[in-house]
């Protein structure tokens, strides 16, 4: 038989502080009175002081961290014996990484993952404009301060955003005019209009698609390039050994690569207007019977230049929203393979997201506007 003295059983004592103090042995062999005492302490508490466990094993720390739980309470808010440190910590990490719960269905667990959505969205939206902050007042001192700024890594960033992309840019607008001239010319055909594809390619390509498949292909590509970059390096733990010599995350990581979009953008944009109205210059020459002079002759008469400057204002914007966010999940990112993935698709649901609702406010401030 046990001798009970030898194997004393798990019980707890609540004193008037508000702490809940174990003594006993908290191991497998008496999980039925290990439940039994955390089950009805008497009353709230806000601490557990396990220092009089005499034996603890993995089941004792797996029950210990369940009453935490049910009480909303902490690992910080146990405290153990130095020789039962290690195994809470080690049982507490692997915890951490056991599968969720299932997903809960109906009306108040649809509701609740909505306001768990919304705030989450709040403090995206609050962390980008904190970051956007940073990063002008980072290139206000970048002015007065020229010998900050790093001439090989902008050129290097300017190289990945702007020059390698020239080629999909430049086929995907041109694909895109041609569509629309095709759907364009669909519909005219019936009132004998076809000629006013020409100003329909050059409205739609100056004002809008240019600038916005342009940015959607940079915000598929080098935002998601950006955070895995940067979140690889976080991963490793290279940024934190920045910080620790000294050195600006922004001025050596995020500054380039803002400064590259800023630059490479517009570019880009002005890349993609040409390659959308030769599209259109090609559809009308071999499938609408418009002589490629003719089509030349009336965009040359009906062509405006403030829907090219209307499209390339809007550029800027759509690359400091592109390369704050591709930068800012990549700092997010935590430490592990899955967060990089995690975050890097992120950056490129948001940055495409963000962009498209900009374009939208911005068309609709250019119409009012009479523009």
């Amino acid at each position: 038989m046990n001798d009970p003295a030898a194997n004393p059983l798990p019980e707890t004592t609540l004193d008037a502080q508000g702490t809940l103090h174990l003594r006993g042995r908290w191991t497998l062999v008496n999980v039925s009175a290990m439940q039994q005492a955390s089950r009805n302490p008497g009353a709230p508490f806000k601490q557990i002081d396990a220092r009089g466990v005499s034996a603890l094993d993995s089941a004792g720390v797996l029950q210990l961290l369940h009453v935490l739980e049910e009480n909303q309470l902490d690992t910080g808010q146990l405290l153990v014996a130095p020789r039962h440190q290690a195994l809470l910590c080690t049982i507490d990490e692997v915890a951490e990484d056991r599968p969720g719960r299932t997903r809960s269905y109906g009306l108040n667990a649809a509701l609740a993952r909505l306001g768990q959505a919304v705030y989450r969205t709040y403090h995206d939206i609050i962390a980008l404009i904190g970051f956007l902050g940073e990063n002008l007042a980072k290139l206000a001192r970048l002015i007065s301060q020229p010998r900050r700024f790093r001439v090989t890594a902008t050129v290097a960033q300017m190289e990945q955003v702007g020059l390698d992309a020239v080629p999909l840019v430049a086929l995907l607008s041109f694909l895109v005019g041609a569509v629309v001239a095709f759907l364009g010319s669909t519909i005219l055909r019936d009132f004998g209009a076809e000629i006013f594809v020409v100003e329909l390619v050059n409205i739609a390509f100056l004002r809008e698609f240019g600038v916005l498949l342009t940015a959607i292909v940079l915000a598929g590509r080098t935002a998601s390039s950006f955070t895995a970059q940067i979140g690889a390096m976080q991963s490793r733990e290279e940024i934190d050994a920045m910080r620790a010599l000294g050195l600006d995350v922004i001025d050596l990581l995020v500054l380039p690569r803002l400064i590259a979009m800023l630059v490479m953008l517009p570019l880009l944009t002005f890349i993609a207007m040409i390659a959308g109205l030769a599209g259109g210059v090609t559809v009308g020459a071999y499938a609408l019977d418009i002589p490629p002079q003719m089509y030349l002759a009336r965009m040359h008469d009906t062509i405006e230049v403030r829907h090219l400057l209307v499209g390339l204002a809007k550029a800027p914007l759509f690359a400091t929203v592109i390369a704050l966010i591709g930068c800012l999940e990549g700092l997010k990112v935590t430490g592990s393979s899955q967060s990089v993935g995690e975050r890097t698709a992120a950056s490129v649901v948001q940055a495409i997201s963000l962009v498209i609702v900009l374009d939208a406010f911005a068309a609709i401030w250019f119409m009012q506007m009479d523009w």
